[in-house]
């Protein structure tokens, strides 16, 4: 099996690869149901509203990104990672946003399954 460190990592990358191919329903199980978003100049986000926005943002725009992992720490059930993101949303016929900054990630061991509960990301 995986070290919790690798099932983290690999979560990170599959989180990439269901936002890039536009699977909401992936993403949204890769999350626990309590999930809370902090993005700067907006109140927190919560897990219902991370997938309307979504929803409402299918086949409208292109997603694509790249997360370079800087530090995984595990203690228990509770994991936290900061990483450098970096994402490219290309909407329908417009010219393509990019913004890059850093991400700090708490994720939560559920019936043996590192899932995401927390994510303040500072990109600008």
């Amino acid at each position: 099996m995986d070290s919790d460190e690798q099932q983290i990592r690999a979560l990170v990358a599959d989180w990439m690869r269901a936002s890039k191919a536009g699977d909401v329903d992936h993403v949204l199980g890769l999350m626990t149901e309590d999930v809370v978003f902090l993005v700067p100049g907006r109140e927190p986000m919560r897990k219902a509203e991370f997938a309307a926005a979504s929803r409402a943002q299918q086949g409208a725009m292109e997603i694509d990104g790249r997360s370079e992992i800087q530090e995984v720490s595990v203690s228990g059930d509770m994991a936290y990672a900061w990483s450098r993101l970096q994402v490219t949303v290309t909407p329908t016929g417009k010219p393509a946003i990019e913004r890059k900054g850093h991400t700090l990630t708490v994720f939560r061991k559920e019936n043996g399954r590192w899932r995401l509960a927390r994510d303040a990301n500072l990109l600008a």
